[in-house]
């Protein structure tokens, strides 16, 4: 396979403050790639610079071969990368419906009867509450949500930042075996996750990130029996 998003030396700063330093990574095209560590290594600002949303102090990003470091979020966005934000980001006092339909909006509709059939495919119960408002589902489903609007974009590369934070397991279980399904038809997925553990399980290969720099690298099932991951992420 070959790498639909190469980043290298990525820097970000607030404002003296070091996040992320000197990050090299790549992802290859239709795979699940997981960046773990602890709160506060550096994971959201990682997902935040290659969304155009925080400036990148330093290094290159480079997607499907075009140099993207510069660009602003919304032309990120027009490229194909879309990211599903931390903490869900809903819009709660609209409709399940229209929630999805604004995740369309770049494609100048309101998304296809075969879009919508596909997210109540791999999320059922936003059928089911499909014209109630979304601020009344619970936390579970509003993660449904937040995934499946980002779906209705068509993205090329889906970036997640922590989709099991605040899920009760068996919610949890749901969240992954669905990106599993999302992953096996084709979508690159980059997944950043505290739980280390569900992370490694899913993804092909995995990064660690502790104190803003990559420490460990590998496949999924390689990391999940390293012993500094065993030891540090584990409690094993």
């Amino acid at each position: 396979m070959s790498a639909v998003l190469e980043v290298n030396g990525l820097e970000v700063k607030y404002g003296q403050v070091e996040a992320v330093r000197c990050v090299d990574f790549s992802l290859e095209a239709g795979s699940i790639t997981a960046l773990v560590g602890a709160n506060g290594a550096g994971k959201s600002s990682t997902l935040l610079a290659l969304s155009g949303l925080v400036h990148k102090a330093a290094g290159t990003v480079r997607f499907e071969g075009e140099d993207i470091t510069r660009l602003p979020a919304h032309q990120v966005v027009a490229r194909g990368i879309i990211q599903v934000a931390e903490g869900r980001c809903i819009l709660t006092r609209m409709t399940v419906r229209e929630n999805l339909e604004l995740g369309a909006y770049r494609r100048r509709s309101s998304g296809s009867p075969q879009d919508f059939d596909y997210v109540f495919t791999l999320f059922p119960r936003l059928k089911e509450r499909l014209e109630g408002l979304a601020g009344n589902l619970s936390g579970g489903e509003q993660q449904m949500l937040a995934i499946a609007r980002a779906l209705m974009a068509k993205p090329r590369l889906l970036l997640l930042d922590e989709p099991s934070m605040g899920l009760a397991p068996l919610l949890v279980q749901e969240i992954f075996r669905a990106l599993k399904a999302i992953n096996a038809d084709g979508l690159t997925l980059f997944l950043v996750e505290q739980n280390v553990r569900q992370a490694l399980r899913l993804a092909q290969r995995g990064y660690v990130l502790e104190n803003g720099s990559l420490a460990l690298s590998g496949t999924g099932s390689e990391l999940l029996n390293h012993p500094r991951v065993l030891q540090a992420y584990l409690g094993v």
